[in-house]
């Protein structure tokens, strides 16, 4: 056979070594006649091995883990680079600074951390014990979540199809990365970080506030819930509760903060002379007083909270056994350092005056009851049912309270010790008091607002059923024929028109009232033979021109309306109204002199 090839033939060792050399091909030798096997070249086998394939993913997430990671590095930068530019602007505006650079700089590497949680020991102190400092400006918290967030957000949405987990993996790793670096450079000033609080909360924070950027990135999926809160199939009626609980908690410690913001503004204006001697005290050149400032406004949220705790009745700590509240008349505190904020600190108790302040938590109860009952109204199967609105009600103020119990804690820690160990309110007692308020309050006025929005949903149905004007119109089959064929007819000009709802209208004009009717065309060209259709008179487009419905044209859907019926008869007769007339008329196919025009 020729396409067989022998081993005992003497050139075959001299093909198959040259063919080795040769590159593979799968075209066949001119005197071949058989069919050639195609041959893989070794690079293609390697490169279809799942080695291979492995070594191209692992290339391919270390990129993505590399660009997460650098995107983590600068969010930290931006972060530093902020609070350092405004330490050092200060620094340089100072007219006594007390320490280099490098001082300033620590300063801001300080400043930084605080904003992440991490509380500091202050070795400088006159007696020589190390004084702990963790009470945290909440303002400054908002600076690295809101850069993280945006970094996170933008990384998992460049539109390169980068895995979510990879790009949150890559920005805590950039990120606490730099946090370590941080932590150490600000380990040899006056203010130590502690490394298990920073080892806890630079990763946490940066955790987190990725989390939120990469879950907005991918369009806010639905997050996984327990069992018990509509977690497990089936459990849609679970999950909408749930939903409508957490807004309503949001809604309510809103208005617990927010209460408490306007409780520190009265106070501050109630204790204004105070308030502006401490700050007159605290230093005298402008840079300083701009620095206070500045810390007062970080500290905003602090005392929103404070004064949240307060009107909810626990109150807050002033130092180690200090609490102030309005239900008690507390002493007047002791060795406090002069601050504007701490000098707007209520001196009293006990007394009318000081209870009104319970107006702030009855109304965030007000607002989650009223919020859980827009949303028991809001189903169209129908309202929920009490039993329901009650649970998804006692839901809402275990959510806040846990929130504000957690709000609470963060705005609290110490200052040094013995007298100034203890600032802040005591979380789970503010947490507690929230509970019972939202509970107690919001319970009767969700019951309430449940039954009067039902009751008053019922009317509107009734009223719309009694009056036709003010919703759906009620006709029977034989009132819409006779007020259709009304409205379809010319009528006596001056003759009363009937309405569709029965009434008598305006009377009639002399302008014709045009209703197109069905048309029959031909199949093929020729003669039109069936009886003209007219419009009031008018001849139409094929009783001229056998051959103008192919370019006529098409008549919009009449609606029931005069109005719609107008504007489709106008749009028909554009294109040659006047041409239209004329043939009309002179072809006897016009209105006959008895009609009406």
């Amino acid at each position: 056979m020729a396409d067989v090839t022998h081993s005992n033939d003497p050139t075959a060792g001299t093909d198959h070594s040259a063919d080795r050399t040769r590159p593979a091909s799968t075209t066949a030798p001119p005197g071949a006649t058989g069919p050639m096997r195609p041959t893989t070249p070794k690079a293609s086998l390697y490169a279809s091995s799942p080695l291979s394939a492995l070594l191209a993913r692992a290339r391919g997430r270390s990129s993505e883990l590399a660009a997460g990671a650098l995107g983590g590095v600068l969010a930290a930068g931006l972060g530093l680079g902020a609070l350092a530019a405004l330490v050092m602007v200060l620094w340089i505006s100072s007219p006594y600074p007390d320490s280099g650079p490098a001082g300033a700089l620590r300063v801001a590497a300080v400043l930084w951390l605080l904003s992440h949680g991490v509380e500091f020991v202050r070795t400088d102190t006159l007696s020589g014990a190390p004084a702990p400092v963790g009470l945290v400006p909440l303002l400054l918290l908002a600076l690295p979540a809101v850069l993280l967030h945006r970094s996170a957000r933008d990384h998992a949405d460049d539109g390169s199809g980068t895995s979510a987990r990879t790009t949150w993996a890559g920005l805590v790793t950039g990120y606490t990365a730099v946090g370590a670096v941080v932590t150490l450079y600000a380990s040899g000033g006056a203010l130590r970080p502690s490394w298990w609080w920073a080892a806890l909360c630079v990763p946490l924070l940066a955790a987190l506030a990725a989390g939120t950027g990469v879950w907005a990135a991918c369009g806010r999926p639905r997050l996984p819930l327990p069992a018990l809160l509509g977690g497990a199939p089936g459990a849609e009626g679970r999950r909408h509760l749930t939903a409508a609980a957490a807004r309503a908690a949001g809604a309510g410690v809103l208005v617990l903060t927010g209460g408490g913001a306007l409780l520190v503004a009265v106070s501050l204006v109630w204790h204004g002379g105070a308030a502006r001697d401490s700050f007159l005290q605290l230093t005298e050149g402008l840079s300083g007083r701009f620095a206070v400032l500045l810390l007062c406004l970080a500290l905003v949220p602090n005392a929103a909270l404070w004064a949240a705790a307060y009107a909810l009745g626990p109150g807050f700590a002033l130092g180690a056994g200090h609490t102030t509240g309005p239900l008690y008349a507390a002493d007047p505190v002791a060795f406090l350092p002069p601050f504007p904020l701490l000098a707007a600190v209520p001196a009293g108790g006990g007394t009318p005056v000081y209870w009104a302040v319970g107006a702030v938590p009855i109304a965030a109860g007000a607002t989650v009851g009223w919020f859980t009952a827009r949303r028991a109204t809001a189903d169209r199967t129908g309202p929920w049912s009490v039993r329901r609105t009650t649970a998804a009600t006692l839901l809402a103020a275990t959510l806040c309270a846990a929130a504000l119990a957690l709000l609470a804690l963060l705005s609290g820690g110490p200052l040094g010790v013995a007298a100034l160990a203890d600032f802040g309110p005591v979380w789970w007692q503010a947490g507690g008091a929230a509970g019972a308020w939202m509970s107690v309050v919001g319970v009767p006025v969700a019951l309430m607002g449940r039954s009067w929005r039902g009751r008053e949903g019922v009317v509107a149905v009734k009223r719309t059923r009694r009056n036709p004007a003010a919703g759906v119109i009620r006709r029977t089959p034989r009132a819409t024929e006779r007020v259709a064929a009304t409205e379809a007819s010319p009528g006596t000009p001056g003759e009363p028109r009937v309405t569709a709802d029965g009434t008598p209208g305006e009377p009639r004009t002399t302008e014709p009232t045009l209703v197109p009717q069905p048309q029959t065309l031909p199949d093929a060209p020729g003669p039109y033979e069936g009886p003209a259709p007219s419009y009031d008179g008018l001849a139409p487009y094929d009783a001229l021109d056998p051959y103008g419905a192919e370019s006529a044209p098409v008549p919009p859907p009449v609606r029931n309306s005069r109005a719609a019926r107008w504007a489709a008869l106008r749009g028909m007769s554009s294109t040659g109204a006047s041409d239209y007339d004329g043939a009309a008329d002179a072809g006897g196919l016009g209105p006959s002199p008895g009609e009406a025009v």
